[in-house]
């Protein structure tokens, strides 16, 4: 373990095809999102960032699958530009990023193997979609028994009250949910 607990803050999907859009971009989530990384940094919280990309050709997507529509909108490939964490988020050198296949931080990926090494018991959850990879990541790091905290300002959904209707009803009922400011201050 390499934080000062077993806490670790998961920075979901903040790449250059999602978090750079314009829907994104006017909500404020990545300057919200660079404030809670700056935070875990500075209370010895490991920061582990997660993207979305395939292989090229998208072999990992079958033709049923929902997940190809969404991957249809954009180029998803593991090495174009678009799967690179946003620079507004500031990444260190060091800081894990973990490529999954699918809309869940830990499907298609090595997340779990990855936090069990750093010992964790608490995820804190930052991301965009609120409806995509934090709603199929709370549901699955609750599954897994993990203790969760989900910063409602940094994350975001392309519909606002969906993001309302999941951080104020949904979300409580697995996870503690707070704003980026909130959290901070706890962290004392």
């Amino acid at each position: 373990m390499t934080g000062t607990d077993s806490t670790v803050l998961l920075a979901m999907d903040f790449q250059n095809g999602i978090a750079g859009d314009d829907a994104f971009a006017s909500t404020g989530v990545l300057e919200r999102a660079r404030d809670a990384v700056a935070a875990a940094r500075s209370h010895d919280i490991p920061v582990v960032w997660v993207r979305v990309a395939l292989r090229e050709g998208h072999p990992e997507l079958s033709a049923t699958a929902s997940f190809a529509q969404i991957a249809a909108h954009g180029d998803l490939d593991e090495t174009h530009a678009s799967t690179s964490i946003h620079d507004t988020l500031d990444r260190h050198q060091g800081e894990p990023i973990v490529t999954k296949r699918r809309i869940s931080a830990f499907t298609g990926s090595d997340l779990e193997v990855l936090l069990r090494g750093y010992g964790a018991s608490s995820l804190v959850l930052a991301g965009v979609a609120t409806s995509g990879v934090v709603l199929s990541t709370v549901r699955q790091a609750a599954d897994l028994d993990f203790e969760l905290t989900v910063l409602s300002d940094a994350c975001a959904d392309r519909d606002p009250e969906v993001h309302a209707v999941l951080t104020e009803k949904v979300f409580p009922k697995q996870a503690t949910v707070v704003t980026v400011a909130d959290w901070t201050a706890g962290l004392g």
